[in-house]
């Protein structure tokens, strides 16, 4: 029987294409937000029904279950596991972890993610797959995250995947197609409305209690049924400013209390067992004293039904019951329910329904949730764990006890990115007798959650206190946060007044350490007290132990990379970091790594790889905690208007952070450069080129040479040259000797410009920086053209050229071609290769399928399902005019992704 609608023509027609496209092989996803009772599960009941011959599984989010880790994940997936030993080994073991259906290692959110992807596909291999998820604004974190991500990925698997959402808060999935469901139009209204009417109803009172409900069908279904024609006369009396569902709400608490006592326990109880399991609703009724018949009431009155599964009538009936329970009948039915709980099978939300029905402090329960938070940990459910210990500590009487649990619960909060929850949790904690480690430890937590508030100036103070609590009682840790309070104060840069000195003069104190931390840690003390110089050799061993699994260590390390000049270690060092984090699923640590390797790329001149990461890194976080590399790909790109608009935002958004600005003026001065305006790159790299910033310093003066030269500022450019010199003498790599040979022939001696030019190209072209080179070609180019030498201009100008046309480096490639015009070449647009109609997703796959990976390797790499891999390839077959990856070009798998 088809499901009527009134009103939803414009909904129902974009239901029906998503359903079409599913049907045709893609994949889709759609959420639907509005207020409550505007028809939200209608809609998705009608998209269920619509489906195209396939499975339908659905899923609802709770508010009892809020604080359990993947339960709404579970209860969708659950019909599906059937698939589960498809996966490859590392997601099958994960997501039977995160279910607690076997023990394992708690697994990263991203391996989750891509198991479920892996599983939603896997069933949609022979049949489309609409997924149907209800309520979402009352899904479970972990839920949230790992649905987020899988409907990001969503391609061409025949899945649909429709969300109904509460309200209009976009951080709830964010990013995803979303459609409004508004009130009905005014005509479907009234015929809504007469349709539950009891009587004549004057025309004006019905247009009135239209307007009221503002078309919501829920109000006008259900806020008549108690009023007397009488009351009807006028309206739904006094006109309220409370929201519809509000008063939709109080609607449904007048008929609750209307029922027989019995009724509205059972009622209640229903309202708080989440799942809908009607055999163990009824085990508690039993333990409650309530015989079954007392659900007729409650059935009759359309509040509930209870079939093979509990139903309400909607959401905000069980809202209702809720909020007309007194604290003594909440407990006593959270008791029954905690009775009827298997303690194996559900030990968690029996000791969830325990918690709620203690009085007071219990140490039993308080121990049983405690345990519940370990389990949750092992499955990677950190914010569920915050919340047992958080209500552990509730009922826990010893004061230490109860301070050493609220610190585990902002341990887990802090792990799990709820930062705004961490200060109150550890000023609770601060409170009882902590030892000194703990209270050390207290003190790191709030310096970290200063330094993810805001990396700059303000966390410096917080993180050199706690380094100090730390350095009598655990050196590691103490050397390490002495890192992140140099870290602080580097990104405060010019912004920092004297907080470099004051943290490198508190972190000489520590003691030393051959970990990375601390030889970070030595190299950097160097470098502020000794200088550059000094400080390369302690720099390049750091590097050698740089991990992969730590943001904070990493963001230094990609640094360090260029004050060393070494162009292998800064390709090997990102993309070891991001292989790292996508094949471990590390969440904290893969937007660092995605944009670290996009600046590498760009400077390798593979634009087209650096933008998909700096995509793929706003799709995992936004704003991004590292907006340089889409600033400084901007930039190299050569757009101006857009460039510069980005700039600006950078600045306005760097909040203390001075390395941005530095960040920011280098960007200026690489868009005018290429842009050919002179002046103004010279202004802006002068600019940039007065603070000392790790890497920027070093990019600014390469910048601050060209600019000074071209405009014909010798001064400047010699000064600009001088300063280089302090930093590429103590360094014997080609790429701090091609820089310098290329600064040496635009600001040395001018006799002996030729060959600096010509060692410069040779040098910088043995390393993997395909930017640098073409930029020294280029500037090779002009000085033979000046020097009436055509012929040989043309070659240096024409590789030029082309290495900016490939990479996208427009300002640059339109320069290239200005001077290759003024040789006396025709310059003709480049008509796109084949190659070139690879989008950047599709190159990456084709290199990966050239380098032998299979399709679940390539898919667990970039985070798409193995199916959508074998439907990008035969796109890229096609492309390519080949039939199978055998034929795939060599030179593909000699750049890795």
């Amino acid at each position: 029987m088809g499901i009527e609608l009134r009103g939803r023509r414009r909904e129902r027609e974009a239901l029906d294409r998503l359903l079409r496209d599913v049907r045709a092989g893609q994949s889709r996803v759609l959420v639907l937000r509005g207020e409550p009772g505007t028809g939200k599960t209608a809609l998705l009941d009608y998209a269920a029904e619509q489906a195209p011959a396939g499975r339908v599984v659905r899923a609802a989010g709770v508010e009892p279950e809020t604080e359990l880790a993947y339960s709404a994940l579970q209860q969708l997936c659950a019909p599906l596991l059937e698939h589960l030993d498809r996966l490859p080994e590392p997601q099958r073991d994960a997501l039977s972890t995160a279910f607690g259906l076997s023990a394992g290692r708690p697994p990263e959110a991203l391996i989750v993610g891509l198991a479920v992807l892996g599983l939603l596909a896997e069933a949609a291999s022979d049949r489309p797959l609409v997924c149907v998820v209800d309520d979402a604004q009352w899904l479970d974190r972990m839920s949230e995250v790992i649905l987020t991500f899988v409907a990001r990925r969503l391609d061409s698997e025949s899945v649909a995947l429709i969300f109904g959402a509460r309200g209009f808060d976009d951080r709830l999935l964010g990013g995803l197609p979303s459609m409004t469901v508004e009130g009905l139009p005014e005509a479907d209204a009234r015929a809504l409305l007469d349709s539950v009417l009891p009587g004549l109803v004057d025309d004006r009172v019905r247009d009135r209690i239209v307007a009221e409900t503002r078309g919501n069908p829920l109000a006008l279904l259900e806020l008549p049924r108690d009023l007397t024609p009488a009351e009807l006369a006028f309206g739904f009396g006094t006109p309220s400013a409370d929201p519809v569902a509000n008063r939709v709400e109080e609607g449904f608490q007048r008929r609750i209390a209307g029922l027989p006592e019995e009724s509205r326990t059972l009622l209640l109880a229903a309202a708080v067992e989440p799942v809908g399991d009607v055999p163990l609703l009824w085990h508690a009724a039993e333990r409650l004293g309530i015989a079954p018949e007392a659900a007729a009431p409650a059935e009759a009155a359309g509040l509930i039904e209870i079939g093979a599964r509990v139903r309400f009538r909607h959401p905000l009936v069980r809202s209702a019951a809720r909020h007309s329970a007194g604290a003594p009948e909440l407990r006593e039915v959270h008791r029954a329910l905690a009775e009827v709980t298997d303690a194996e099978q559900d030990p968690d939300r029996r000791a969830w329904h325990r918690a709620h029905a203690a009085a007071g402090p219990d140490e039993e329960v308080a121990a049983e949730l405690e345990r519940s938070a370990d389990r949750a940990l092992s499955r990677g459910g950190r914010a569920a764990a915050a919340a047992f210990l958080e209500r552990a500590a509730e009922l826990t009487l010893d004061p230490r006890a109860r301070s050493v649990r609220l610190l585990a619960a902002a341990r887990a909060r802090f792990s799990a990115g709820a930062i705004g929850d961490v200060p109150d949790l550890l000023a609770a904690a601060e409170i009882g007798p902590l030892d000194a480690m703990q209270r050390a430890e207290v003190e790191r937590l709030r310096a970290r959650v200063a330094f993810a508030a805001n990396s700059g100036r303000s966390a410096v103070r917080p993180l050199l206190d706690a380094a100090q609590r730390l350095a009598g009682l655990d050196s590691a840790a103490a050397r390490e946060t002495y890192l992140s309070a140099i870290g602080a104060a580097l990104n405060a840069g010019r912004l920092g007044g004297d907080d470099l000195d004051l943290a490198v003069s508190s972190a000489a104190s520590v003691a030393p350490g051959d970990d990375a931390a601390g030889r970070l840690l030595a190299g950097l003390i160097t470098w502020k007290n000794s200088g550059h110089a000094a400080a390369v050799p302690l720099f390049t061993a750091a590097l050698e132990v740089a991990p992969d699994a730590d943001p904070d260590l990493l963001w230094l390390s990609g640094l360090l990379v260029h004050e060393v000049w070494d162009d292998v270690r800064f390709l090997t060092l990102t993309e070891r970091a991001i292989t790292f984090a996508r094949e471990n699923g590390v969440l904290s640590v893969l937007p660092a790594a995605l944009a670290f390797r996009a600046t590498a790329l760009i400077y390798a001149g593979r634009f087209a790889d650096a933008s998909a990461l700096v995509d793929e890194a706003a799709a995992i976080v936004s704003p991004s905690p590292h907006p340089a590399s889409a600033v400084i790909l901007a930039a190299h790109r050569g757009r101006v208007s857009p460039a510069l608009e980005m700039i600006d935002e950078l600045v306005a958004s760097s909040d203390g952070v001075g390395w941005l600005l530095s960040v920011a003026d280098y960007c200026r001065a690489v868009l005018f450069n290429g842009a050919g305006d002179y002046a103004a790159a010279l202004k802006a790299a002068r600019e940039a080129a007065s603070y000392e910033d790790l890497a920027v310093y070093q990019w600014a003066l390469g910048e601050m040479v060209e600019a000074a030269a071209r405009s014909g500022d010798r001064d400047a450019a010699a000064d600009a040259r001088s300063r280089l010199v302090a930093r590429t003498s103590v360094v014997s790599t080609p790429w701090a000797r091609g820089t310098q040979a290329l600064a040496d022939a635009l600001a040395g001696v001018p006799s002996d410009a030729e060959s600096h030019f010509a060692e410069a190209v040779t040098l910088l072209g043995s390393t993997r920086l395909g930017l640098q080179t073409a930029r020294a070609r280029l500037l090779f180019g002009e000085w033979l053209r000046r020097e009436n030498r055509r012929g040989e201009a043309r070659d240096q100008l024409r590789a030029a050229h082309d290495a900016f046309t490939t990479m996208g480096a427009e300002g640059y490639a339109e320069r290239a071609g200005r001077e290759l015009m003024a040789t006396g070449e025709t310059v003709r647009k480049r008509v796109s290769g084949v190659r070139e109609e690879l989008t950047s997703q599709e190159a990456q796959i084709a290199r990966l399928a050239a380098a032998g990976r299979t399709n679940p390797e390539i898919g667990a790499v970039l985070f798409l399902s193995p199916r959508t891999v074998e439907w990008h390839l035969r796109k890229i077959f096609t492309k390519l005019g080949v039939t199978s990856r055998r034929e795939l070009p060599g030179d593909m798998s000699t750049r890795p992704v």
